[in-house]
């Protein structure tokens, strides 16, 4: 990150952002069958079946905040606040991470709640794809 990431925490979501697009066209670049299938199945996961999407990003949300992936977590979060969960259902899904991972979860919990406010920020509305 540059210095302006350091001194600017917001830029840390934006900095995501890019980082995960550019990292993921060139994982694509590779064009190994089978991380492309993993990349599609993953894909595939979040989309309408039984569970709606939206329901489904909430379920990433908690299962990458017991898994303590900060970077999932930030994904997942993007994901969230586009699909239209409020702060108080996302502050809800976190305390049954909190519940299931126990006190490991805290520093990804303080983590989840720097990033909701900073995606919240009005400067910071394309979600990561």
């Amino acid at each position: 990150m540059d210095s302006d990431n350091d001194t600017n925490p917001s830029n840390r979501i934006n900095e995501f952002r890019s980082y995960r697009q550019r990292m993921n066209e060139r994982v694509a670049d590779i064009d190994h069958l089978g991380i492309k299938r993993f990349f599609r199945l993953d894909s595939a996961a979040y989309e309408s079946g039984a569970l709606d999407p939206k329901t489904k990003e909430l379920l990433g949300l908690v299962a990458s905040a017991v898994l303590r992936c900060n970077d999932c977590v930030d994904y997942h979060l993007d994901q969230c606040v586009q699909a239209g969960w409020s702060d108080e259902e996302l502050h809800d899904a976190l305390n049954v991470a909190l519940v299931v991972g126990g006190s490991i979860v805290i520093p990804h919990l303080r983590h989840a709640v720097e990033s909701i406010d900073l995606i919240r920020a009005g400067d910071l509305t394309s979600p990561a794809e």
